[in-house]
């Protein structure tokens, strides 16, 4: 199969040169990079200085409308906490009700409707998807490596934890496709690194390896299986929640212990609680060569041993060996089983949580490389690979252009994103948008553009005889099943009926490699203007549903509403309407804040009315 390559710029397509380079990135919790093979080496491309890989994965809106990203967005953490934004990658793909638990620790606004819709953060009076947010550190990540080589780049491989899901593996490949990359490959942060200590590039080695990532603001435990070149996750495990901030904690409230500070004084004091903070994670890491730390912090002197702060954070690295424990039962191994432990993650330098590590897998950790840049650098290798220039590994053949179904507002739902391995199966489950509705028209689409008006229709079927039903209750699982040679099989089934039926159809028939790189081309020239237009229809639907709900709402509860009450309601439901009139999505995000701030209350007086009603002489 000839290569072909897209000038962005010109929009011209032209033969691929030797040189065309594809990036690995490792977009992270709390910092990101981007690497690429250099003379046959994984590099990570540093600053301007030559001395930081490192981009905090922190995005700062200023007053000015100005967007900064990095390093320099990393100091309004404190200052300006609503208006900067951090921890993104753990918003990807969920939901308001996935992330509820997590709220507290943000320091911005997410907005919490209890639906089911994906998450929003609101900026002053601007929304904005994790996506999008997402989109604005890899086009810093892109910016950088585009300086170092002096040329554009516009494909890359992106790692995601091995436990993203679907929903969140999509979420990432559309903030690359906004950044204005063309994503070739999602890859397990787990398996890049296992390509960068170079496990698993010969196709006649056979391992089961352990991948211990402790980053700063999270914990994951992988165990893998390579044999022929492919890498299986037998487990995964961790905790969102669990890193080295933990120890920085830690450090500090050792200190204010000692020192006898009231904990209150950080949340009044923000620039103590800074330097508190500064002077923690120097500690930390001072403590991993020397015996002891000293340093003046205000009027305090604060100091810890060695040996007193390993004390303080044993406990939290025993919670990481449950996690280990938990995935070698989930794998049915045992600690025997592991063949290497590599070690991922810039807490890993801890030279407590080596030892640690290293008695439970009863062997010598392996950490050789930098753990802030492994996932990069493997990334990087995967990405050369993908370029053709290891000649010695056979790559299993993948779809060429993304698969899915036409959903509510003409937009096209990527079931089987492109560049997936096959055979491949995928399915997601869907519902009904209008009571009693009897049949689900199903409609498959080919394409890599956010409206299906803008791709190309493979074909159609109808799921007739649903038992009429209020809209949502129905359940329809629909599957896509993909075979090696490219014949796609699409599957639509009522889950309380079972009622089946499905199509056939030829997935790439009639595409030429040329007609194939002009969709590609379209799809990253129209990101930005895409997302614009899936965010407005997506916020069009969702007020549609919320003021359906708000009228029934009305009607059902007048008895137990205030004339006020009533007469609120009924006005902030007419501003939503006028709203979804407009072309102004934030206009649209910003009316159905007001009437969901204002109702919540209400609906659940009204529950408890209706609780009480229906108990009503009932003995409990």
């Amino acid at each position: 199969m000839a290569k072909i390559s897209i000038n962005l710029s010109t929009g011209n397509l032209e033969k691929a040169p030797e040189s065309d380079v594809i990036v690995g990135i490792d977009l992270g919790t709390t910092n990101s990079l981007v690497a690429y093979m250099r003379e046959g080496e994984a590099v990570a491309v540093a600053d301007d200085s030559g001395k930081n890989t490192l981009v905090p994965s922190v995005v700062h809106f200023a007053d000015s409308e100005q967007i900064i990203v990095g390093t320099e967005a990393k100091k309004y953490l404190l200052t300006d906490p609503q208006n900067t934004i951090y921890s993104v990658k753990r918003l990807m793909g969920k939901s308001y009700k996935d992330v509820a638990a997590a709220e507290q620790y943000l320091g911005y606004e997410v907005i919490d409707e209890d639906t089911d819709s994906l998450v929003k953060i609101r900026v002053r009076d601007r929304f904005y998807s994790p996506v999008e947010l997402s989109a604005k550190i890899l086009a810093e990540l892109k910016k950088r490596i585009e300086a170092t080589l002096g040329q554009s780049v516009s494909k890359a491989v992106i790692t995601v934890p091995a436990y993203f899901n679907d929903a969140q593996r999509q979420a990432t490949r559309d903030a690359g496709k906004i950044a204005g990359l063309d994503v070739l490959r999602i890859v397990n942060e787990p398996t890049a690194a296992s390509l960068a200590y170079g496990i698993g590039l010969s196709q006649d080695e056979s391992k089961t390896i352990a991948v211990y990532d402790l980053g700063g603001g999270t914990f994951d435990i992988s165990i893998l299986q390579i044999q022929g070149g492919i890498f299986e996750v037998l487990s995964t495990n961790g905790d969102t929640f669990l890193g080295g901030d933990d120890f920085d904690r830690a450090i500090i409230d050792f200190w204010l212990k000692e020192n006898n500070i009231d904990p209150q004084i950080l949340t009044e004091n923000k620039a103590l609680s800074q330097e508190l903070r500064i002077a923690a994670e120097q500690a930390k890491k001072t403590l991993s060569t020397d015996n002891q730390y000293t340093e003046r912090v205000g009027e305090w002197t604060c100091e810890i041993t060695k040996a007193q702060f390993e004390s303080l954070i044993s406990s939290l690295i025993n919670k990481t060996l449950d996690s280990c424990k938990q995935a070698l039962n989930d794998a049915k191994l045992a600690v025997e089983n592991i063949d290497t432990v590599i070690m991922v993650g810039g807490s890993t330098r801890v030279p407590l949580v080596k030892q640690t590590v290293s008695e439970f897998f009863k062997e010598t950790v392996n950490d050789m490389l930098n753990p802030d840049e492994v996932v990069a650098l493997g990334a990087a290798i995967q990405a050369d690979i993908l370029a053709g220039n290891n000649k010695d590994l056979l790559l299993i053949d993948i779809t060429p252009l993304s698969l899915g179904i036409e959903t509510m507002g003409g937009l096209m739902d990527t079931i089987i994103p492109r560049n997936t391995k096959v055979p491949a199966k995928a399915g997601r489950q869907y519902t009904t948008s209008i009571d009693g509705q009897k049949n689900l028209q199903v409609a498959v689409y080919q394409g890599e553009r956010d409206l299906v008006s803008d791709n190309r229709k493979l074909g159609e079927f109808i799921l007739r005889g649903i038992p009429p039903m209020p809209a949502g209750i129905p359940k329809i699982d629909i599957q896509f099943i993909l075979d090696a040679d490219g014949i796609l099989t699409v599957r639509a089934r009522e889950l309380r009926s079972e009622l089946e039926q499905s199509i056939q159809v030829k997935s790439a028939y009639g595409i030429s490699e040329e007609e194939m790189a002009r969709m590609l081309l379209d799809s990253i020239q129209n990101a930005e203007s895409d997302m614009k237009i899936r965010a407005l229809l997506e916020a069009r639907n969702e007020a549609n549903n919320i003021i359906l709900s708000a009228d029934k709402f009305l009607t059902q509860n007048t008895a137990i509403l205030s004339e006020e009450e009533i007469s609120e309601t009924k006005k902030l439901t007419d501003m939503l309407r006028q709203s979804v009139e407009g072309q102004d999505k934030d206009a649209i995000n910003v009316a159905m804040d007001n009437l969901n701030k204002y109702t919540t209350p209400l609906a659940h007086r009204a529950m408890d009315v209706n609780i009480g009603e229906a108990i009503k002489g009932k003995k409990l």
